[in-house]
């Protein structure tokens, strides 16, 4: 009888708060049990945005015990071992990442920041729409690229 690895992903982002936390939701449901995601951030702003919960909730994703984290709890020792470090902001890419245990693979993906769009909850509701559909099919190709 052979045992399943489940790969272990981290989407970072700077604030923890939208992108990341909508990539860890996303991936978590996607990813069938063979990944288990988390989500941190390099500067963790304490709470998941409104927008983001709002979203994932319309879309009945679980939202129980997403938060916004710093990513040394993820560098740290009892961490989780990562298989991918995957980077949704500019900013976190551009930032110098703890050494991680295991040294995982990491990649790169340039999403726009809902968060901070739009003067009407129309527009910023739009904003985190377009950010979870690219974050959806970025997250379908590694899923079927890696998956196996």
């Amino acid at each position: 009888m052979t045992t399943k690895h489940i790969r272990n992903v981290l989407f970072l982002c700077t604030g923890n708060s939208a992108r990341s936390i909508l990539s860890e939701a996303i991936l978590n449901r996607l990813g069938d049990g063979r990944f288990r995601a988390f989500s941190a951030g390099s500067k963790p702003v304490g709470q998941v945005n409104p927008g983001a919960l709002e979203l994932l909730q319309r879309r009945q994703y679980p939202t129980h015990g997403l938060r916004s984290k710093s990513w040394d709890e993820f560098a740290g020792s009892g961490a989780p071992e990562m298989d991918y470090i995957l980077t949704v902001c500019n900013n976190a890419a551009g930032e110098t990442c703890p050494v991680w245990p295991g040294h995982p693979a990491t990649e790169h993906w340039d999403i726009d920041d809902p968060a901070g769009v739009g003067d009407s909850d129309e527009e910023r509701r739009a904003a985190f729409e377009e950010a979870y559909a690219v974050l959806e099919k970025r997250i379908e190709k590694f899923v079927d690229r890696l998956g196996s």
